[in-house]
């Protein structure tokens, strides 16, 4: 941005369209090496169950490793679970997690997806599919 309009945030914006205040902040960061947190981002002061709960974070680990599988296209790293919210609370209260520390269940698949699983149907074999469809010759 430097470069094309000379640091100047209001030619940015005319040129770009993005918003004058936000390329101001851009160049503070980098003029000075500090990064800019926003108010909500700094003082919410409520941390991630993940981070409140680390045991209980491992065991929901496991047991979403235990019932996922990888991206059929095996282009993203993203494992597709066919776990639902209430299923992975059942399994934390088998493995003897407390309730008092338990989220609800739209808590707990914002959770799975913040993890790397995404809670779709998982995709058993696209062979297997093939051959379903297959007519005699």
């Amino acid at each position: 941005m430097r470069d094309y309009c000379e640091g100047n945030a209001r030619r940015a914006e005319d040129v770009f369209g993005w918003g004058r205040q936000n390329i101001e902040v851009g160049l503070g960061e980098k003029r000075t090496g500090i990064v800019c947190l926003s108010l909500h981002a700094a003082f919410s002061g409520q941390s991630r169950w993940e981070e409140k709960y680390p045991e209980a974070a491992a065991v929901l680990m496991d047991l979403a490793l235990a019932h996922s599988q990888q991206d059929p296209t095996f282009r993203t790293t993203v494992s597709y679970t066919r776990l639902t919210a209430k299923t992975a609370l059942e399994g934390l209260r088998q493995q003897g997690i407390e309730e008092a520390i338990l989220p609800a269940p739209s808590t707990m698949a914002v959770i799975l997806n913040r993890l790397g699983f995404r809670l779709r149907n998982v995709v058993k074999s696209r062979q297997c599919a093939k051959e379903l469809w297959r007519f005699p010759a």
